[in-house]
């Protein structure tokens, strides 16, 4: 199969205005793969998989956008979550079905357990539920500094005043560009998770595959709770960094990568059912 016969679907979850879909989207077309871009028409960070939109008179929203520096990507910006952009391109809303999802390049890590709570990957495994291999791709762009901010939203906050050019995307759109091979000579729905250092890539030291860690790049505290409302701080993890895993690859400054597979049952579990009574009162 060459690029041209390979159609992607370029998605995110930072908005179709985001830097990062316009380096993606620039480098896997100069590759020569059919590309179509479908990303929410606003932020839509920590959406994980999740099914939502904004419907109209029974439509979801869907305007045409022009991608900067390439106007011949056929772009949409789409009042909709990742994960149901991907659905909805499946359905051909968009043209023809992907065979590929390629999501990012994501503002800031995705590493770690918290991976569980990111739209940008959770459209990559949706596209793995239905059959389709995934990549997708972030760049460590977030510092400490921004991590711990102020409050709740702080960490996206400090992200979106940061001088967004100044960051690698190219970095981040040429290893995919070169991670993309690799996936597909793997089994359909695979999915890799790539992160990137926030360098040029002379700088980074390689690319290795790595666990993910126990914790994700920032956590959430309780900064104030007070009557009818709640007040939530971002700030680093501050547990050691396990060798071995993505988080520790990262601050290393290798790029890293680590496959993911959609949640699939638990086969090591046993239930007893039989010791379970459904028809009696439980209370």
């Amino acid at each position: 199969m060459t690029p041209r016969d390979l159609r992607i679907l370029i998605t995110n979850d930072d908005g179709i205005e985001a830097p990062g879909i316009r380096w993606l989207a620039r480098a896997l077309a100069h590759a020569e793969y059919d590309v179509v871009v479908a990303a929410p028409l606003s932020e839509s960070s920590g959406s994980s998989a999740s099914m939502t939109a904004v419907v109209q008179d029974g439509k979801i929203v869907s305007e045409p956008r022009e991608i900067q520096g390439a106007k011949n990507i056929p772009a949409y910006g789409v009042a909709a979550s990742p994960a149901y952009i991907v659905l909805l391109a499946l359905r051909e809303a968009f043209g023809p079905p992907p065979n590929l999802v390629v999501s990012g390049i994501n503002r800031g890590a995705n590493a770690g357990a918290a991976v569980v709570h990111s739209g940008t990957v959770g459209a990559t495994l949706t596209a793995s539920h239905a059959g389709l291999r995934g990549l997708a791709v972030s760049l460590d762009v977030l510092t400490p500094a921004q991590a711990t901010a102020a409050s709740g939203g702080a960490a996206i906050d400090a992200l979106h005043k940061a001088d967004e050019e100044k960051h690698h995307w190219a970095s981040g759109a040429e290893l995919a560009v070169r991670m993309l091979p690799t996936l597909l000579h793997t089994p359909p729905g695979t999915v890799f998770n790539l992160n990137v250092p926030d360098l040029h890539v002379d700088g980074i030291r390689g690319l290795k595959q790595a666990s993910l860690a126990r914790f994700g790049q920032v956590q959430m505290s309780i900064a104030e709770a007070g009557d009818g409302y709640v007040r939530t701080a971002v700030q680093a993890a501050e547990e050691e960094l396990d060798p071995g895993t993505d988080l520790a690859a990262l601050a290393d400054n290798f790029a890293v990568v680590t496959p993911l597979r959609a949640p699939h049952e638990d086969t090591a579990i046993r239930i007893n059912v039989d010791g379970i009574r459904i028809q009696t009162p439980a209370i």
